[in-house]
């Protein structure tokens, strides 16, 4: 299986492999998601170590039946060969309705056929009130026109 585009990563392709799975995470589809990475992908997500497809699969329906209304923005931070590194930002509620803003980074790597083979994550969130959400766009893909982190000032 081969998921488009391939490494080794220019500025656009890079940019490109980052929207794609900022639009895969906004879709909140684990089966989906889980897609992305190869059979034997591992993961670092916080203090959870993953390997696996199906792990990753079990961690994000876990996350997302917990993190409701997630909305999510991805940044490209830099790029080299099969190698791309992440900044992020995403907002959630509970279902006790308290929202919270995580912020993190990620380093990712390619197999030629690029799926992901290893992502490694640190993340930090802290709670924010209604008010201060900045991610207000319907559930699913962010449109073009929504600000990204930069422009938002994270």
């Amino acid at each position: 299986m081969s998921r488009p585009p391939l490494p080794p990563f220019t500025q656009q392709t890079a940019a490109e492999k980052v929207r794609l799975a900022e639009d895969g995470w906004n879709s909140r589809d684990p089966a989906r998601v889980a897609l992305a990475y190869t059979a034997d992908s591992a993961w670092r997500n916080r203090a959870d170590f993953l390997n696996g497809r199906e792990a990753i699969e079990a961690f994000l329906t876990r996350k997302w039946s917990r993190e409701l209304d997630y909305r999510l923005v991805k940044e490209l931070w830099a790029h080299d060969g099969n190698r791309i590194a992440v900044r992020f930002a995403y907002e959630y509620r509970d279902d006790s309705g308290s929202w919270f803003r995580a912020y993190g980074n990620e380093n990712w790597e390619f197999d030629a056929d690029g799926l992901m083979r290893r992502r490694i994550a640190s993340i930090n969130e802290h709670p924010i009130s209604e008010g201060e959400r900045k991610f207000h766009w319907l559930l699913g893909r962010r449109p073009d026109d929504h600000p990204g982190l930069s422009e938002l000032g994270f």
